[in-house]
């Protein structure tokens, strides 16, 4: 207001100053009103809500407050309650918005700390034969349980047993096949007869490390014997963290989408039968896509490494082929005074075969002979989808020799579009003018638009053949 008045006795009008200031009128009227009024500070907003909370039921809440609260602990069961007991009936958001303006805080119950994952001992190597991890799967209809031994680095399917139990029984089972599988008994074997002093912390006495969740069957007292007779070391994942075996998680995931039929077979031999074709092709055909996209097998015995850097010599090889190619290679720039579709020769189109109706064979042929029937075949250039981009070229290198060309009446379907001449040679009306309304082409009886007729030395009117599958 001061700067209004300040404009206003320097000589500026209300309105310029208000054009300046990008202020409507009326709020400065409104602003000017108020302030002979002293009334311009704003109000505080709200007024009197219909719908608003009574005395008693704010007080009410506050008592289900300081009766429930600790037990309760959320504005949402205090809002329940209070009808529960009969005393107050409002909205949860009620409740929060009372309690928030007599400052009361509910107190809920601290969440769960975030575990981390613990990590694996120091003495592990990441190479194969050196972390194990095994997990079991469902197969319903065969109400058969799969356990299998997994490598954790090379992803190899070691072994496996299907069973109607999952006890400490098929651990030790597929345990057992698994190190005979890898060579690794004989070494099992003389760990387990040697004998070890209780109070030397031997670093190299366990062979592998076995990960697993917690199920029962791997955290049962049977199998932690096996496994420390064994010189086999346990690592538990997280309770209810299934991402902490999420190798295993995902083979299981991987072998019931990849092979579906497996859910389905409903005898345990058939079963046990394609789990072990699977097995084959699973190690030595499927490439990983975790271990750098080579076979299990290819990475469990070392060759994955020279796989992968054979690749990208391929890859470096085959670019600079290709660019030692391309740069020696002359470029062949399109010719665009060529035209991209087959022209049909002036009058090779008669009238008659143009109104033969009777002939259409099908609906891409009457579609266009219906283009052609409206104006004058001589006039019309049709062109199919795939050849307009030609078009647009040839009708710019033949724009000094025909005229300017427009499009007109383009009725777009399968077959084409219709592009009408709009200029000949020996006419005074420009291109400009042919496109604006009411100075194009004159329409013929059906409504579609005809040429005016050039002279008779102009050259032939260019048509092309919607028919042409030559672009």
């Amino acid at each position: 207001m001061e700067l209004l008045g300040a404009a206003t006795d320097a000589g500026w009008s209300l309105a310029g100053v208000c054009r300046e200031l990008e202020l409507s009128e009326r709020r400065a009227y409104r602003w000017m009103d108020r302030c002979q009024r002293d009334e311009l500070e704003d109000k505080e907003p709200g007024g009197n809500p219909l719908h608003g909370l009574l005395d008693d039921e704010v007080a009410e809440i506050v008592a289900l407050y300081h009766e429930w609260g600790d037990v309760d602990r959320s504005h949402r069961k205090l809002a329940h309650r209070g009808s529960y007991l009969g005393r107050v009936w409002v909205s949860e958001s009620s409740v929060l918005r009372v309690l928030a303006a007599q400052g009361l805080h509910l107190h809920p119950l601290p969440r769960p700390g975030s575990s981390v994952r613990k990590p694996f001992p120091e003495w592990v190597e990441y190479h194969p034969n050196q972390i194990w991890i095994y997990d079991t799967t469902h197969f319903p209809r065969a109400k058969s349980c799969l356990t299998v031994v997994e490598d954790l680095v090379s992803r190899k399917w070691i072994a496996d047993v299907l069973s109607s139990e999952e006890t400490s029984t098929q651990v030790e089972i597929v345990f057992t096949d698994a190190l005979v599988a890898e060579g690794l008994f004989d070494l099992a074997a003389a760990r387990a007869d040697a004998l070890a002093d209780p109070t030397v912390d031997d670093g190299t006495r366990p062979i592998l490390l076995a990960v697993s969740d917690n199920g029962p069957q791997m955290s049962s007292g049977s199998t932690r014997e096996f496994m420390a007779m064994c010189a086999i070391a346990q690592h538990f994942g997280r309770p209810g963290t299934p991402t902490d075996q999420s190798w295993i998680e995902s083979f299981n995931g991987h072998l019931k989408v990849e092979y579906p039929h497996l859910l389905a077979i409903t005898d345990p031999t058939v079963l046990r039968a394609e789990l072990a074709v699977i097995r084959e092709r699973w190690n030595g055909v499927r490439l990983h896509a975790g271990i750098g996209y080579v076979t299990p097998n290819d990475e469990h015995e070392g060759r994955g490494p020279a796989i992968r850097k054979a690749r990208e010599a391929g890859l470096e090889t085959a670019r600079l082929r290709r660019l030692a190619y391309h740069r020696t290679r002359d470029q062949q720039h399109p010719d665009w005074s060529a035209p991209r579709c087959r022209l049909i020769e002036r009058g090779s189109l008669s009238r008659s075969q143009t109104q033969n109706r009777d002939a259409r064979p099908g609906a891409s042929d009457r579609s266009f002979w219906d283009r052609l029937d409206g104006p004058d075949p001589e006039h019309l250039i049709t062109v199919s989808h795939a050849d307009q981009a030609g078009l647009t070229e040839l009708v710019g290198t033949q724009e000094g020799q025909n005229g300017a060309l427009s499009r007109g009446n383009r009725r777009d379907r399968a077959e084409g579009s219709c592009y009408y001449a709009s200029r000949w040679p020996g006419t005074t009306q420009p291109a400009s003018a042919a496109r604006s309304r009411g100075s194009g082409p004159a329409r013929g009886p059906r409504g579609r638009r005809r040429c005016p007729a050039g002279p008779s030395s102009s050259p032939s009117a260019w048509r092309c053949d919607p028919r042409s599958s030559r672009a």
